[in-house]
């Protein structure tokens, strides 16, 4: 789906968090960062991987890593979202879908023989100075950590 890949320059993307909070690229150069892009808040993958993430965030900081989370959903659910399971990261509410469409994660998808048009949970690592280190397509929701941080 995404046309970006290891190497290259991470989209100097900016978007508001659950709280209003602006986010982009350039505030956190000098740290690594995973953006990891999921369809929709509260659903079962979507939280068995952040709460994979939020679980194992000490290892993330240890290694100098930061998180952030990207869906369409608006700043109500993506607070509701993070509250409801303590996720110590921010959760972008991308809802006119500027960041996912710059990363290139919405596109066609099938879903019990339905065709429709969604984000493709993928997963992005960038180092400290805004390269792609390494693109996960095919997110193990439970164990997303161990695919990260190998």
């Amino acid at each position: 789906m995404t046309t970006l890949t290891k190497g290259s320059q991470a989209p100097n993307f900016s978007a508001l968090d659950q709280d209003g909070k602006r986010h982009s690229l350039a505030d956190y150069k000098g740290k690594k960062l995973v953006v990891f892009f999921y369809p929709k808040a509260n659903t079962p993958g979507c939280t068995a991987e952040a709460c994979d993430l939020r679980d194992n965030f000490a290892r993330f900081q240890a290694n100098n890593y930061e998180l952030l989370g990207v869906s369409a959903d608006n700043a109500k659910s993506q607070s509701n979202f993070k509250n409801k399971f303590e996720f110590p990261f921010a959760l972008l509410a991308d809802e006119d879908k500027s960041v996912i469409q710059a990363f290139g994660v919405w596109g066609p998808k099938k879903f019990m023989g339905k065709e429709y048009d969604g984000i493709h949970r993928t997963t992005f690592v960038i180092d400290e100075n805004g390269i792609i280190d390494e693109v996960i397509k095919e997110v193990k929701t439970k164990d997303h950590t161990a695919q990260i941080l190998k």
